[in-house]
C-alpha cells in the first residue's frame, strides 16, 4: 500500500485496521475549494502536517466544512516536488502518546499545493487566483521566525530581498516579496479583506509578518511600483489583519523507529528525504499528543469559527500574549533550548533520555519554577504551574517522541533573546526581585558559549545545529582555555553586549560576570561542564 490515491482505495477495500482514514468526498472537497478557498496556508512541513491539517480533516469527516486546506511553499519547493506532488498531497500523521500507544491517521484534508515560485507559471497563476477570491479569509504561515527576516545575521538586506525592492511586485524572488506580491494581487482586486496569520513559534509573531510586509511594500512605493493606497491597505485593520497567536506542538523529524511501524503495516514508499535546503520530510510525520493553538480574533474577512470545533482558541491579543509568554518565556521553550544546549554537550541524542538524567533535571526545574514563575503572567486560560507540570512529567519524557537536542538547537542564538530575555527582564522591572539572584539562565548563557566550542564534555568534536550566527559568534570562542573570567568577560564582551541576542545587555545588567565565572568552570577539562551544572544545582 502506498501513500496516494491508489493506496486509498486499497485501505478502504482491506479496512486496514489502526488507521483513522478521511471519512469525507475527497473530490467534492477539492471541487469546493478550488472555487471558493477558504484558508492558504505556507509552509508544508512537519507542525502543519501533523496540527493544522489534521485539524481540519476531523472537521471534514464531522461534516463540519466543506473546504480543505491548500498549501504552498516558497523557499524549499523541493518538499512540494518530492512529497506533496507524488503522494497525492495524502501523508500520516502519528501521534505517539507516553502510555505507548500509537495513533495512525491518513490525512487527505490538503486538496492542493503548490510552488510560490514565478518559474511555474501554472502554480504561480494559481495562487495569484486563491489571493483574488473573494472567500479566503486567512494565509497562515509556519516558516519559521527566520522566514520573516529581511536581513543576515550582520543586518545587511539579503540580496534576494534587495532585488525584489529594486525590481517590484512583478519579479520577486525572495519569500516575503512573493508574499507581498500576492497580497497585492487581492489589494487590485477590490481590496479584499483577509487575515495573515503567522503560526510560527515566535513571540509577536503577527508583527513579523507586517514588518517585513510593510517594508518591502514601502519600498516598492519608493520606487513607483506602486500607490499609497496599497499601503494605506495593509495598514487598515478592517482590510487586513496580521494576528498574533501561539502554537506548541513538538513535531520531530520523521523518524526510522515511526517508518519501521508503518512498514509493518505494509506500508511502502516510506523514506524520509532530505531537501538540498535542509529540510527533513516523509510521507508521514511523527509527533506528540499535546497542542495548542490560540489566535488573536481579528478576521476582517469574517472568522472560521468552525476551527473552534476542532480545538483552535480564538481571544484578545492581550490574551494572546500572556500566553506566549508563559510558553515561549517560562514554561516551555527556555527548558526545551537548555536541554538542547547541555545535551549536545553531554552526549545526549533524545530529549526523552536527557529526562532520565538527574542534573538535567534538575536544572530545568529550576529555570521553570522557581526562576521563570515568579515573573510569569497568569494567562488565565491555562494555569503556568500546570503547563510546566505537563512539559516535565509527561511532555519531555515521553519515550516515543524521538526528538533530539540537535534538531533544537538549531538557530539558537535567534532563540536566546526570546527564551529567556523575558524573564530577565522580569526581574530588572520588579522592585521585589533581583536580576543578580539569577543563577541558572546566566548558566544556559555559559553553556552555549561552551557549546560553540564544538567539543563536548568528554573531550569529542561535534556537528553544530545550522544558526545563521555562527560566523559571527564562533570566532569569539577560540583559544579560550586556561582563561579566567575576567579575561573570557573582555574577549567575549562584544556578545555579552549584544541585544540582538540576549534581549539586554549582560555586562550592562550584571549578568557577564556570572556567566563567564560558569565558563571558566566548563573550560576546566573533560567532565568540567556536568560538573559545573551538580554543583551550581547544589550551591
Amino acid at each position: 500500500m502506498k501513500i496516494n490515491e491508489e493506496g486509498l482505495k486499497i485501505f478502504l477495500e482491506f479496512d486496514v485496521s489502526g488507521y483513522n482514514l478521511p471519512r469525507f468526498d475527497r473530490e467534492k472537497v477539492k471541487e469546493h475549494t478550488k472555487k471558493n478557498p477558504m484558508w492558504i496556508h505556507f509552509g508544508p512541513g512537519n507542525i502543519f502536517r501533523a496540527f493544522q491539517a489534521v485539524a481540519v480533516q476531523n472537521l471534514l469527516n464531522e461534516v463540519l466544512l466543506d473546504r480543505g486546506l491548500i498549501v504552498a511553499e516558497g523557499y524549499d519547493v523541493e518538499i512540494i516536488e518530492k512529497m506533496n506532488q507524488p503522494h497525492d498531497d495524502y501523508h500520516i500523521a502519528v501521534t505517539l502518546k507516553k502510555d505507548g500507544t500509537v495513533d495512525k491517521t491518513v490525512v487527505g484534508s490538503v486538496v492542493e499545493s503548490l510552488r510560490l515560485d514565478r518559474s511555474y507559471d501554472k502554480e504561480y497563476a494559481r495562487l495569484k487566483e486563491i489571493f483574488q477570491k473573494e472567500s479566503l479569509q486567512l494565509a497562515s504561515f509556519t516558516i519559521t521566525e527566520k522566514g520573516y527576516s529581511l536581513v543576515n545575521g550582520k543586518g545587511e538586506v539579503l540580496k534576494d530581498v534587495a532585488e525584489d525592492f529594486k525590481n517590484g511586485p512583478q519579479e520577486v524572488i525572495s519569500y516575503m516579496g512573493k508574499v507581498t506580491a500576492l497580497l497585492y494581487e487581492r489589494f487590485q482586486a477590490n481590496a479584499l479583506p483577509i487575515a495573515m496569520v503567522s503560526m510560527d513559534n515566535c513571540s509577536k509573531n503577527g508583527d513579523k509578518l507586517k514588518a517585513a510586509i510593510q517594508t518591502i511594500a514601502l519600498k516598492w512605493e519608493e520606487n513607483g511600483f506602486v500607490g499609497h493606497d496599497f499601503i494605506d491597505y495593509i495598514n487598515d485593520v478592517n482590510k487586513v489583519s496580521f494576528p498574533w497567536s501561539m502554537i506548541d506542538k513538538i513535531t520531530p523529524r520523521p523518524d526510522a523507529s515511526v517508518e519501521k511501524i508503518l512498514l509493518e503495516d505494509g506500508i511502502e514508499d516510506l523514506e524520509t528525504i532530505c531537501t538540498t535546503k535542509g529540510s527533513y520530510v516523509a510521507p508521514f510525520v511523527n509527533a506528540e499528543e499535546t497542542e495548542y493553538l490560540i489566535i488573536e480574533d481579528a478576521f476582517p474577512n469574517g472568522k472560521p469559527e468552525v476551527l473552534t470545533k476542532a480545538g483552535i482558541i480564538f481571544t484578545d491579543r492581550e490574551t494572546v500574549e500572556k500566553v506566549e509568554k508563559m510558553k515561549v518565556g517560562t514554561c516551555l521553550n527556555p527548558l526545551h533550548t537548555t536541554l538542547a544546549v547541555f545535551g549536545c554537550l553531554l552526549g545526549h541524542t533524545l530529549i526523552s533520555k536527557e529526562m532520565e538524567d538527574e542534573d538535567l533535571v534538575g536544572l530545568i526545574k529550576k529555570i521553570g519554577y522557581v526562576e521563570g514563575l515568579p515573573v510569569v503572567v497568569d494567562p488565565k486560560i491555562m494555569n503556568p504551574k500546570d503547563f510546566i507540570d505537563t512539559v516535565v512529567n509527561i511532555r519531555f519524557p515521553n519515550p516515543f517522541m524521538p526528538d533530539t537536542p540537535q534538531r533544537i538547537a538549531t538557530d539558537t542564538s535567534q532563540k536566546l533573546g526570546v527564551r529567556f530575555g523575558g524573564t530577565v527582564q522580569g526581574y530588572m522591572n520588579r522592585e521585589d526581585l533581583n536580576v543578580l539572584d539569577l543563577k541558572y539562565i546566566p548558566l544556559v548563557y555559559a553553556g552555549w558559549f561552551r557549546y560553540l566550542m564544538g567539543v563536548d564534555d568528554a573531550g569529542n568534536a561535534f556537528t553544530l545545529s545550522d544558526d545563521p550566527l555562527l560566523t559571527t559568534v564562533c570566532p569569539y570562542v577560540q583559544n579560550l582555555a586556561g582563561k579566567k573570567a575576567s579575561e573570557l568577560e573582555e574577549i567575549l564582551s562584544p556578545v555579552l553586549k549584544d541585544k540582538k541576542i540576549f534581549a539586554v545587555d549582560l555586562i550592562e545588567v550584571g549578568l557577564a560576570k556570572k556567566v563567564c565565572e560558569y565558563l571558566e568552570s566548563m573550560l576546566l577539562g573533560n567532565g568540567a561542564v556536568r560538573k559545573t551544572i551538580h554543583e551550581a544545582l547544589e550551591s
